[in-house]
């Protein structure tokens, strides 16, 4: 019943992985390479814990 109100972790991965690779494109088109692609990295270590996540989930 309590299920209801626990946070879902891979959802707030999801967002945090959205916003990163929204910072990621903006950087990109300030032309910011070096950040652009810090930003990336860090997008996509998210999205590997996800996947992990997601696979653990099943």
């Amino acid at each position: 019943m309590f299920s209801l109100f626990k946070s879902d972790p891979i959802k707030k991965l999801r967002k945090t992985y959205d916003i990163k690779l929204e910072k990621a494109m903006l950087l990109q088109r300030k032309g910011d390479i070096m950040g652009y692609s810090t930003m990336t990295a860090e997008a996509e270590d998210i999205w590997k814990k996800i996947q992990e996540l997601e696979a653990d989930s099943k």
